[in-house]
Formats: structure tokens, sequence, C-alpha cells
């Protein structure tokens, strides 16, 4: 499991609320340094924050799904974008599920096991 996340409080939540699960959990800070974690460490998932410096999570979506070695990986993308636009364009851009900030730790929990099963 990879989270792309550049709020370092936020990642953090993420990494404990996802370790619950019993899964190894890595991040990165920024897309270029979640793309080559990717590839370095080929995740299950990817937990992808879309407001990310330089190259964005709708970037870092894009090339996943455009790379035949990473176009498998299930991805969720976390936004603190509500607006209802944003859930097609991820589903459009291949995300496999989406949810927004903040949220509760038991519903990132849920939908990352249903990722992960599926």
């Amino acid at each position: 499991m990879l989270v792309i996340e550049d709020s370092a409080s936020v990642r953090r939540l993420i990494e404990v609320c996802l370790r619950v699960l019993g899964v190894e959990v890595s991040s990165a800070a920024d897309g270029v340094g979640g793309l080559d974690a990717i590839k370095d460490h080929r995740p299950d998932a990817v937990v992808l924050d879309i407001g990310l410096p330089g190259l964005d999570g709708w970037e870092v979506l894009r090339r996943i799904r455009n790379d035949h070695e990473t176009a498998s990986i299930k991805v969720l993308v976390l936004t603190a974008h509500a607006q209802p636009e944003m859930a097609d364009k991820a589903a459009k851009g291949g995300a496999d599920s989406f949810m927004t900030k903040p949220f509760r730790p038991l519903d990132l929990r849920v939908q990352v096991e249903k990722l992960l099963a599926g």
C-alpha cells in the first residue's frame, strides 16, 4: 500500500489507519516521489491525493493507468475537493474509488479493504 499525500499530518493519519489492516504502508509527499515509489515497490493499492505540489494527482493517476506495468494497481483518490464533478473526473480518469477529506478513519479502512479484496 502506498500513500501519496503532501500533508505530513494527513499522511501519518492515513498510514496509522491502514496499518490496522495489517498491510505494509509506505508513503510519498509528492507526485514524482509517488511514481518513483510505485516503480520501486509495486504496491497493490495507492491512496492518492489530488492537490499535490508539482505533478498533481490527476497526472499521477493518468501515468499509472497509461503504463502497462502499473495499470492494474488499485487507486483510491482522496481529495479535499468535495464537488460532485470531482468524483466523476476520478472515475473517468480510472480511479477505483473516491473519498473526500476530512474522512473518518473507519470509512477509509472500509474503502481500502474493498480495493484490496477486489
